[in-house]
């Protein structure tokens, strides 16, 4: 059984900081990728960023230059440090995993955790 526990949604004004977490827990053999999507009221879930195991990483447009993912690989903690927030970034954010768990590779998702941007 994997968990992936999030943290750090809020509210903030435009042009302000916040700074996700999210832990992955349980028998977790190799870890792929982990990374961050999204979902706002109406539409679509979407990738915000990926954080692959050799260390590469891939932005949505909308966000590049503004949020940074990073990991902690001994703690398989991933980051997403989000910057110059607009309220277009309003949404629910989901942390992500692709890991090798129980004899496959499976995906996992967190539970979500609310982002608001006011203007």
């Amino acid at each position: 059984q994997v968990h992936l526990v999030e943290s750090g949604g809020g509210l903030v004004q435009a042009g302000e900081s916040l700074r996700l977490s999210c832990t992955a827990s349980g028998s977790i053999f190799s870890i792929n990728s982990m990374g961050w999507y999204r979902q706002a009221p109406g539409k679509q879930r979407e990738l915000v960023a990926i954080i692959r195991s050799g260390g590469s990483t891939d932005y949505a447009d909308s966000v590049k230059g503004r949020f940074t993912i990073s990991r902690d690989t001994a703690k398989n903690t991933v980051y997403l440090q989000m910057n110059s927030l607009k309220p277009e970034d309003t949404a629910v954010y989901y942390c992500y995993l692709y890991a090798f768990s129980g004899g496959r590779w499976n995906a996992y998702w967190g539970q979500g955790t609310q982002v608001t941007v006011s203007s």
